[in-house]
């Protein structure tokens, strides 16, 4: 049977199910019949006398089922769950005995194993540079053997060897997320975490075939390590994104070889890193041994300035120019056990052990801002009268203003996209005045997957998917609270660098961030959220007040001096005087303009690869 007649009885087959479906059927429902076309095109792959190419039929079969699964949700605003499957699964089979297939191939060859060796030990002494780990200032070299691999070898051994040492990378620093399994669906958050590590593992694929493609055209290589800054910036934007480990996160630990962040900004660090790294790797394999001394001449640049800067009168640790102006903060770590804090069987004993640190701390008359962690009311505020009085209370007695994490929600007046309301993780302001209603501020960004799916408000069938997750609603709101000119942040959305300088320009002069750390466990996931927090704070000298349920709470100054930073799982409360904003940074000013560059000249650097390589393959061919 000739391809043209195979893809026209399926044609059919699919056009007859559109009109045969019912139509009042919402989300995602089961319409057993849309079996049939994936039935009649096994029974004709397995004919010789019908039986079309394997993998047109297959490709066809699957781009079928999805054209109509669109025209489906279109017309009708529902999917058929048969379809959604048929679309699918028969390609990630088939892709996944390929890929089976080429790693076999691959397992078996001498070679292949030595260079994956060599290529994992590269990035596994990567993953242990981040902050708690020790390896930061070798970051400069750490990835040479990888860029000899990708230098010597070829492209299919190369993203062999990159794929499976990026997929053991990324578990060193997201192995944590199996905390979630505690609290959630055990064996939706381990394929999560799969998933999640495979797709991270997939950004190694694209960086060592770009590299492999271009290795030996100088002009493209010298661009090479703008285009590996601009592969990161694409993990910081839209509803996937995920900025966690970006290479130049590494040198947490040294206060003065992160001076230069004010200047050239977090992706300025990712960009030296790759080129020590591939200074060094060409300087072996060329024999030009001096570009060798690349790593020592940028860490000495580094410290050298970073030293000069942290000698200032003004860089002292919490230097305050003007006393006056600046607050006196207090944060609360309770340390409430993850698995109890959302159980309502535990609801009072979780407020209370928060409440009776309050109640035994002396000095809270002198402290201006009192600062509670993320969801310390672990429900709707609204629903718990006593809890408002109580605060209310407390911000009356001491005269200070009082910041609590806690839900929110908002009923829709006719429902929208299978909501009847909005769910806020939200947090709320107390001031001492008498009767004043709380402001409120609404997460913006929500972790995908735990806190909300994405796309879920461009596309209305995804609220019909239940992973367990909070299905919050994201804030649009960035304030600047009038006390002390300080913005709220919510958990990891103090990473985003975009954010950050949106409040600043809005006048902010402090950082307050709450967040719930106590699902990570005990595991390096604290510390490394805090390195990024630090960076922010060093990047545009934004001090930052961090109070997290269970740790690291810690008050951090504009050029990343910590205080009082707390051991995990602590009960404590800890208190400062906080020194304001005073200056603004270089990459406060360009930095929207230096990362939205960066992801054009991503796309950019990959459009002249292509080009390039297509005019080499027709010199070739010619």
């Amino acid at each position: 049977m000739s391809f043209r007649i195979f893809f026209l009885i399926q044609f059919i087959l699919q056009v007859v199910l559109f009109f045969s479906t019912p139509t009042h059927l919402k989300g995602f429902y089961f319409y057993p019949w849309q079996v049939i076309p994936f039935l009649v095109a096994l029974i004709l792959f397995a004919l010789k006398k019908t039986r079309p190419p394997f993998l047109k039929g297959i490709y066809c079969v699957s781009a079928l089922y999805f054209l109509f699964l669109i025209i489906d949700y279109l017309f009708y605003r529902h999917i058929g769950s048969f379809s959604l499957a048929l679309s699918t699964l028969p390609l990630f089979i088939l892709w996944f005995i390929y890929f089976a297939k080429w790693n076999s191939l691959h397992f078996k060859t001498k070679n292949s194993i030595r260079v994956l060796a060599i290529a994992t030990l590269s990035w596994l002494a990567y993953a242990f540079s981040f902050p708690p780990l020790p390896l930061g200032p070798l970051a400069f070299v750490l990835l040479v053997p990888w860029f000899i691999i990708l230098y010597k070898e070829s492209v299919s051994t190369a993203l062999f060897a990159s794929f499976w040492a990026g997929f053991i990378y990324n578990i060193v620093n997201y192995y944590w997320i199996y905390n979630v399994m505690k609290v959630g669906p055990a064996f939706a958050i381990l394929s999560g975490l799969f998933l999640l590590v495979s797709f991270f593992a997939a950004y190694h694929v694209l960086a060592a075939f770009v590299f492999v493609k271009i290795r030996d055209k100088a002009f493209l290589v010298i661009l090479y390590p703008l285009f590996y800054a601009g592969l990161e910036m694409t993990r910081s934007k839209g509803d996937f994104s995920f900025p966690w480990s970006h290479l130049g996160y590494s040198l947490g630990h040294h206060l003065s070889l992160l001076q230069t962040l004010p200047w050239i900004g977090i992706f300025g660090y990712t960009t030296l890193i790759v080129s020590t790294n591939l200074l060094v790797s060409h300087a072996i394999l060329k024999k030009r041994y001096y570009l060798v001394l690349s790593p020592l001449l940028v860490l000495g640049l580094l410290w050298f300035h970073g030293n000069y800067v942290l000698s200032q009168k003004e860089a002292q640790a919490f230097y305050i120019a003007n006393k006056k102006e600046s607050p006196n903060i207090a944060m609360v770590q309770p340390s409430i056990p993850q698995i109890k804090k959302w159980s309502k069987a535990y609801f009072d004993s979780v407020t209370s052990k928060t409440w009776d640190l309050v109640k035994v701390e002396k000095g809270l008359d002198s402290i201006d801002l009192l600062v509670l962690a993320e969801t310390a009311i672990p429900d709707v505020l609204n629903r718990h009268a006593e809890q408002i009085e109580f605060i209310q209370g407390v911000t009356q007695k001491h005269q200070l203003s009082l910041f609590i994490g806690a839900l929110d929600y908002k009923v829709l007046p006719h429902p929208k996209h299978n909501k009847n309301i909005e769910l806020y993780n939200a947090a709320f302001l107390f001031d001492p005045v008498p009767e004043s209603t709380p402001q409120r501020y609404i997460k913006q960004h929500l972790v995908p997957f735990s806190e909300r799916i994405p796309f879920d408000d461009v596309f209305s069938i995804l609220n019909y998917v239940d992973f367990g997750e909070g299905d919050f609603t994201p804030g649009t709101e960035t304030p600047v609270y009038d006390s002390y000119q300080w913005t709220p942040y919510i958990c990891y959305e103090a990473i985003y660098g975009d954010q950050i300088r949106d409040a600043i320009r809005k006048g902010s002069r402090l950082m307050v961030n709450i967040t719930n750390d106590g699902w990570f466990g005990k595991s390096t996931a604290p510390w490394q959220h805090l390195n990024l927090i630090r960076y922010r704070a060093i990047e545009n000298a934004y001090p930052v007040a961090r109070n997290a349920n269970s740790g690291v709470s810690v008050f951090i100054d504009s050029y990343g001096h910590l205080k009082h930073q707390t051991e995990l799982f602590s009960e404590t409360i800890i208190h400062q005087k906080m020194p304001l904003r005073n200056r603004i940074t270089l990459y406060t000013r360009i930095g929207d303009l230096v990362e939205n560059s960066l992801l054009v000249f991503f796309f950019f650097y990959l459009g002249l690869v292509y080009l390039v390589n297509q005019r080499q393959f027709k010199k070739t061919d010619h």
